[in-house]
Parts: structure tokens; sequence; C-alpha cells
């Protein structure tokens, strides 16, 4: 699968179904944990998705379209300890009614930073994306800040946690574009040939 066009669509703070209706792919993780990041180096395009040194930048279902076929969708970073608990609970609420109201979402990215074991809300997140049934997939981040030969002893806790083998997750860099091609070809297997190649 290329990516040959990618562009933001909209924010939204109550999820809306997106005219026109087309498969989404949905990322998901704690704040800071490399969303738009990823975002950006799956798109090949610098500032598509907003970065930020600051934890808990995206605070919106953020919107973008990719190859005019698919939605990619940029959900809340949870877990950000310097919000209040409203706001936390608001963004909950967000992702539960995204979650409870889509109908055309076809895989979770969920994210987890590689050098560190997931943690509750991480837990929580992957609890409650089984218990919907939902397709995801798990994709570690910043892989580039270890040695390829540590990977695996990193992902030992992850798997333990989130409940998955080592051969379930995705092993991604942002800097390097580490895990780029496999991502792509698990969102093009999650989507079927005809939806990724329009």
């Amino acid at each position: 699968m290329d990516i040959k066009s990618a562009s933001f669509v909209t924010s939204m703070s109550v999820y809306q179904p997106p005219e026109p209706l087309l498969p989404q792919v949905a990322v998901a993780g704690k704040s800071n944990v490399g969303k738009s990041s990823l975002i950006n180096s799956l798109c090949r395009r610098k500032g598509l998705a907003k970065t930020s040194a600051t934890p808990g930048k995206t605070r919106l279902i953020n919107l973008f379209l990719l190859n005019g076929a698919f939605h990619l969708v940029d959900l809340p970073g949870y877990g950000f300890a310097k919000v209040d608990k409203r706001e936390k609970l608001r963004w909950g609420d967000m992702m539960e009614k995204y979650f409870r109201e889509t109908e055309q979402l076809k895989l979770t990215l969920q994210l987890v930073d590689i050098r560190h074991e997931p943690t509750q809300d991480d837990v929580q997140m992957n609890a409650f994306l089984r218990a919907t049934g939902q397709p995801f997939l798990v994709v570690a981040t910043k892989a580039d800040k270890i040695s390829r030969g540590a990977r695996m002893k990193q992902l030992a806790p992850i798997c333990r946690a989130l409940q998955v083998q080592p051969w379930q997750v995705l092993c991604y860099s942002s800097e390097t574009g580490d895990g780029r091609e496999q991502l792509l070809d698990a969102i093009q297997k999650a989507l079927g040939e005809e939806d990724a190649t329009e």
C-alpha cells in the first residue's frame, strides 16, 4: 500500500459520522506516545498532524483523508496527569461515543511506548477494545530509542500487560520509518484490497 494523498478534514468534540462514509482506521494511545508523529511519518507529510513537546495536545477527534479512500481518525491522548478530572472524563466520553457510534471502523492502532511498561490506562484501553470486539493492533512506538537487540526484552512486559504475543506487536519508529511498510500492510489488510488501493 502506498499513501499517495493525505489531507486534514476536520476536528470534532462530538463524533459525527463524516460524509462520505468511508472505512476508518483509528489511532489511540496515551498522551505523548507519538500519535501525531506516527501519522506524519506514515503519510510522509511533516505537519499534517500537529505535534507538540507538551503532552495532551490532541483534545479533539481529528480526521484525515488518505488516498481519497479511507479516514484516519486521531483520537485524544488518554492518561495525561496535568488535566483535571472533568477534562479526563470528557475525553473518555468522547472516545466511548466514537467507538459506540462508528460503523466504519476497520482497525484501531493502540500505540504504546516501547521503552516503558504499559500504564493502567493502556491496559484499560486494551480491555475496552477487546470488550467491544474491535480489531486492533498494538504498535510499539519510539523503536529507534533502543537497540534492535533490546527490543524483545522491552516487548515482554508489553505483551504480558496487553495479552498479546511478541509477533502481534509492531515496532515502529517515526524517526527512521522502521515498521512503516509493515504498518501499511496491516492497514491494507484490514481495509481490504479494493478500499486501500483506489
